[in-house]
């Protein structure tokens, strides 16, 4: 399986501004986690960047890459800006699509994937005729991951644990569309919780006081029961006495209410 992963913008052109960031340079970022996830933990994946640096790049030039080199799919990553009072997540295929197309089905596994994950509200799932999705010959989808001008997506583009579980939501909606073969060598993936709540704030809460001890941690919102909990993750390994390091250092921190996970 072939995905051309595309950063948007870069170089001389820095996409949308915001709270001291660039979007060229949030895109590259989760491109490259995206990268990594894929080529590290599935068989018979192979990933092409658009861009690996912050070099400039026309929408032209990416888009005769990735047909020439036959890619199954074109992810573009992009973030958004709207004189600050907007936010949240939405993605995009061709306008030109209709609703029963494949690209459209694949759209609809990666939105419910990503929209799991990223802790941004919901503004659906839309049709554009941009560059990237009218001029590839594969199907194509545009993703724009929270508006960097909103001081609340902001803030959460600023944590690098935040671009990390954005980067696994669009890597599991991959996964799950293409029906990717996960590595024998990923193994047991064992994740520390450091709490869960009803409460949104509390969970919140709960991550500002972790992150005052120096431990990265974010809220993944899980439905349990038919019940809607928000769960704090400190962190996931595929080693569990890594994880059970972990787990004593948020016990260290006060959390007694932490444990592990395995998956």
């Amino acid at each position: 399986m072939k995905f051309y992963v595309d950063p948007g913008h870069g170089g001389a052109d820095p996409g949308a501004q915001g709270n001291g960031m660039q979007e060229k340079d949030m895109t590259l970022d989760i491109a490259q986690r995206i990268r990594h996830l894929l080529t590290n933990d599935y068989n018979d994946v192979y990933v092409r960047m658009s861009r690996t640096d912050d070099s400039s790049k026309s929408l032209s030039e990416r888009t005769n890459e990735a047909n020439a080199w036959g890619a199954d799919y074109y992810l573009s990553i992009h973030c958004n800006s709207y004189n600050g009072a907007a936010q949240g997540y939405e993605d995009y295929i061709h306008s030109s699509l209709s609703d029963s197309s494949t690209t459209a089905h694949y759209q609809g596994i990666m939105h419910n994937e990503i929209t799991k994950v990223n802790q941004l509200s919901n503004r659906g799932q839309k049709k554009a005729n941009f560059h990237v999705l009218r001029e590839t010959m594969m199907p194509a989808l545009l993703t724009e991951n929270g508006f960097i001008d909103n001081d609340h997506d902001a803030d959460l583009m600023k944590d690098a644990s935040w671009r990390q579980t954005v980067a696994q939501g669009h890597v599991n909606g991959l996964a799950k569309a293409f029906n990717l073969e996960r590595k024998a060598s990923a193994g047991t993936l064992y994740k520390v919780i450091a709490g869960s709540f009803q409460s949104k704030e509390n969970a919140e809460n709960r991550t500002a006081h972790l992150r005052s001890k120096g431990i990265e941690s974010f809220v993944a919102a899980v439905t349990i029961s038919g019940k809607r909990w928000y769960r704090i993750q400190a962190g996931a390994f595929f080693v569990r006495d890594n994880a059970k390091a972990r787990l004593e250092e948020v016990k260290k921190a006060g959390v007694e209410d932490a444990f592990i996970t395995a998956e």
